[in-house]
């Protein structure tokens, strides 16, 4: 396989082009998923449900940094993007090296917070007593590594504009290879405990990001790192640049923070109502929820610059028809990956947790009620993707902050309360359907409007 591809994103076929940009995006994030998975395993069966526990407890950072990677990267991306369709490929360069730049020294500043203050931190996300500990020793093998999680997010969107989706796919697969090796030597051979499980993974991270850096400073690639200016005017315009990209992409990152909001809530309200067994069985659905999630961005990732090369251009029709296809395949999965969690749901949690635990009952009956929630979350994620790629911004923003925090946090207050613990597991879902619901009306508003435009033009 070679690992750079010839892509026009404003001549081929659309279907071709989408399944060239998807494959290797979708190995890549499955073996994110994979690594995350694993390491959800291997806590779980190494050092308990307490311990899987508290990395549920922590997980909102990790999905803080994931979000901020996301807003860079799917922000310069889409600027990238109209960019190169415009025949302005240094600008396009421009702005990928000042969305890495400014990613990676606020992540510094956020990690260097985190480790004068963790206490405190654990504390804001629902950390209890009997979690401290364990949840302090993850965090402190978590936290040095913040800044890989971002930049290994941004950093996937530039190798792939540079039509390279089948190096990037590489990065992710050797970090998770990595990740789940360290896992066990590090948890069952060396006994590293629960800091061992943190640095597995931040090593496997880093190591990919390397790779991917490594990439973008070769200049034969279409997009490298170009030299920052330092000038007064130069730190000006890439403020603005910033700004904007910043804007682009703040869906992204909203919705990895409307997945913090939906584990801290969740965190809330299943230790009010279950225990922390009920938090521990809640901890299998945020681990198995990766490859969901993942599934959904990989297609989300592969169709944007082909949507916005060709919104560059002009050319709605190719936008519109990548929307289309990206949509029927996250549907579609979502369809089948909504069944096989129903079906299987007493193995896939008996992975995570022993079968004599209260905890596992509790998962295995929550779990197929936690999945109705797939199919409307796809159309839900590729939409907000599709008005990002088109720089509709407010439409992204509003439906995501809908979607994770009015939605979710309504239905965590009321739901349990009419349906006991199933309305616990349902809130998720019910909080996706409700913005569906949504999706279509701004949809079918769109279209009015565009009809009569049409009209007005005849």
């Amino acid at each position: 396989m070679e690992l750079k591809d010839t892509i026009d994103f404003g001549k081929e076929n659309i279907s071709v082009l989408f399944r060239k940009m998807l494959y290797p995006t979708l190995m890549g994030m499955l073996f994110s998923a994979l690594f995350t998975i694993t390491d959800g395993i291997f806590v779980g069966r190494g050092l308990g449900s307490d311990a899987l526990a508290a990395v549920n407890i922590t997980a909102p950072l990790f999905l803080l940094s994931t979000g901020l990677g996301l807003m860079f990267g799917m922000g310069a991306s889409v600027v990238a993007s109209i960019h190169l369709a415009g025949n302005k490929q240094k600008t396009a360069r421009i702005n990928v090296t000042q969305s890495f730049v400014v990613s990676m020294l606020l992540m510094i500043f956020m990690s260097v917070v985190v480790m004068i203050f963790p206490h405190d931190v654990l504390r804001i996300l629902g950390c209890s007593d009997q979690l401290m500990i364990p949840a302090m020793d993850y965090l402190k093998g978590f936290v040095p590594f913040m800044t890989a999680f971002v930049l290994i997010s941004s950093c996937g969107f530039f190798v792939r504009l540079s039509g390279a989706p089948n190096y990037a796919m590489v990065c992710s697969v050797v970090a998770a290879i990595i990740n789940i090796i360290l896992d066990y030597l590090l948890i069952f051979v060396f006994k590293w405990g629960m800091f061992g499980a943190a640095f597995a993974t931040g090593i496997g991270t880093g190591v990919g990001v390397i790779m991917m850096i490594i990439y973008l400073l070769n200049k034969k690639n279409v997009i490298h790192f170009e030299r920052v200016k330092l000038s007064r005017k130069s730190i000006l315009l890439s403020c603005r640049n910033i700004s904007y990209m910043c804007k682009l992409g703040f869906s992204s990152f909203l919705g990895e923070i409307a997945i913090a909001s939906m584990m801290i809530c969740g965190n809330y309200v299943f230790m009010h109502y279950m225990g922390v067994d009920g938090v521990a069985g809640f901890s299998v659905a945020c681990y198995f929820f990766p490859i969901v999630f993942m599934v959904y961005t990989s297609i989300a990732q592969s169709v944007q610059p082909i949507i916005s090369f060709n919104y560059g251009t002009g050319n709605s029709q190719r936008a519109k028809a990548g929307f289309v296809i990206a949509l029927k395949y996250a549907v579609g999965c979502g369809v089948v990956l909504a069944i096989i969690t129903a079906v299987f749901s007493s193995e896939i949690v008996s992975m995570f947790i022993n079968s004599d635990s209260k905890a596992w009952q509790i998962a295995k009956d929550g779990l197929p009620l936690f999945a109705v929630g797939f199919i409307p979350f796809a159309l839900n994620m590729i939409s907000v993707g599709y008005f990002q790629s088109v720089e509709q911004i407010r439409s992204a923003t509003f439906l995501t902050v809908m979607r994770g925090f009015v939605f979710m946090i309504a239905c965590f207050m009321i739901l349990p309360e009419i349906f006991g613990n199933a309305g616990v597991w349902l809130s998720v879902p019910m909080a996706e359907i409700f913005t569906s619901v949504f999706v279509i009306f701004i949809y079918l508003k769109n279209r009015h409007k565009q009809s009569a435009l049409k009209t007005i033009r005849i």
